[in-house]
């Protein structure tokens, strides 16, 4: 750490700090707590399928592609941050405690989507609010963004500790945080509206930089895409379920080391980045997937265990290679004055479009595999896990022959 960063953090006021550190720590304490085992719950205790399992993590994506909106031409425009996110967190907090205790599955999915519809506008909400209070946001908000890591893995930790992957009390527990995340934010940093930034609904989807289709190599990433979050969505909706079904013990603590991962890979990018390029990154990255599905396909609860521990383990470089890496290339490929709104597009792209598509093409291809039993329902886990490994060799394929990163930026898309 160089002098100048450490002035940097130094200089930010002390109980700043340790508010916007709190904040982060719950907002993803909150999302980790009911998220990983929505799934495990689900089949437990409302005797879904792998369909609704599927159909209730695409209410998330619902949020994610609602939320632009209200966040850019709402929340922006007329009210204070931090109010706006107390007051959707503590609103959170009620729709969850009803989550904890419905026990019909349709009831439990609008309430679900209501939740999500109230929850993904806090993500960016919280980092606006950061931002705004930094000097320098490069070097001082990874330093507080980081709580947020670790909130993630303290949820996992606990709920792997108190053995809760299917207890109704996850979603109690989160609204117990989520409370306490809503009345944190009225003591956050007045953060009026930012009147001066008016975006339109075309700039918040980042329609601006559909121009960049123009380049044959980004069009083929942003496919990519798209299309690498249906096996993304095969590990958020089914590895805790699967997990659970094989008999790992203390499966969400375990896979935190899915977001230890993460934090790790991060720090590497860098250096890989500019040493290996872009392409060599995403096929290393796909790589990667393949190999995770793989050691899922065949690893178990005994004499194969550190297959499941590798494979969680890969979930950093499975997500930080492509989607990290996919975010330098897009800042790289637009540049200029349409950078934030290809950012946008690929946001909107992944968490919108795809694991949209991804939650119920998941859904629908792990139900095809569906054991019933007399008194338990299960999976035959080897051909679940075989279907991403496969749609990751497609895309690995895809990228190696048809992607090519040399071309120089246009002049045009600026």
């Amino acid at each position: 750490m160089d002098d100048s960063h450490t002035f940097l953090i130094a200089t930010m006021d002390i109980f700043l700090r340790l508010r916007l550190s709190s904040m982060m720590f719950l907002q993803y304490f909150v999302w980790g707590m009911w998220y990983v085992t929505m799934g495990t719950f689900m089949m437990a205790h409302l005797k879904a399928g792998a369909v609704d399992v599927g159909s209730a993590y695409a209410t998330f994506s619902i949020g994610a592609i609602i939320s632009p909106f209200f966040v850019g031409l709402v929340a922006d425009r007329f009210f204070p941050s931090q109010r706006v996110l107390g007051v959707l967190h503590i609103a959170g907090a009620i729709v969850l405690f009803f989550v904890g205790k419905v026990t019909e599955l349709s009831m439990f999915w609008w309430l679900i989507l209501l939740y999500t519809l109230l929850y993904t506008p806090t993500i960016s909400l919280a980092n606006s609010i950061s931002f705004r209070q930094m000097e320098n946001p490069g070097k001082q908000f990874p330093a507080v963004r980081v709580l947020g890591t670790i909130g993630w893995i303290v949820s996992g930790l606990l709920i792997g500790y108190l053995e809760l992957d299917s207890s109704a009390l996850i979603f109690h527990i989160a609204a117990i945080a989520s409370v306490l995340l809503g009345v944190l934010s009225f003591m956050l940093p007045h953060t009026p509206p930012n009147r001066t930034n008016q975006a339109s609904w075309k700039s918040l989807l980042g329609l601006d930089a559909l121009v960049l289709f123009k380049n044959r190599a980004f069009l083929l990433f942003f496919i990519l895409s798209i299309l690498i979050c249906i096996p993304l969505t095969f590990y958020y909706n089914f590895a805790n379920p699967f997990l659970n079904d094989i008999g790992v013990s203390n499966a969400a603590g375990k896979m935190t080391l899915g977001q230890a991962s993460e934090a790790l890979f991060m720090l590497l990018i860098p250096f890989l980045f500019v040493k290996l390029g872009v392409k060599r990154m995403l096929t290393l990255a796909l790589i990667c997937w393949i190999l995770r599905y793989v050691f899922f396909a065949f690893g178990d609860a005994d004499n194969t265990m550190w297959m499941l521990l590798v494979g969680i383990a890969l979930h950093g470089a499975c997500y930080d290679f492509f989607f990290v890496t996919g975010q330098i290339y897009t800042e790289n490929v637009a540049g200029g004055q349409i950078k934030n709104a290809a950012q946008g597009l690929i946001t909107f792209a992944t968490y919108g479009i795809g694991m949209f598509l991804g939650s119920y093409i998941s859904g629908y291809l792990t139900e095809r595999y569906v054991i019933v039993g007399d008194n338990h329902t299960t999976y035959n886990w080897e051909s679940v896990w075989l279907i991403p490994a496969y749609i990751s060799v497609a895309l690995l394929v895809l990228l190696v022959l048809f992607f090519n990163d040399k071309k120089k930026r246009q002049q045009s898309y600026e």
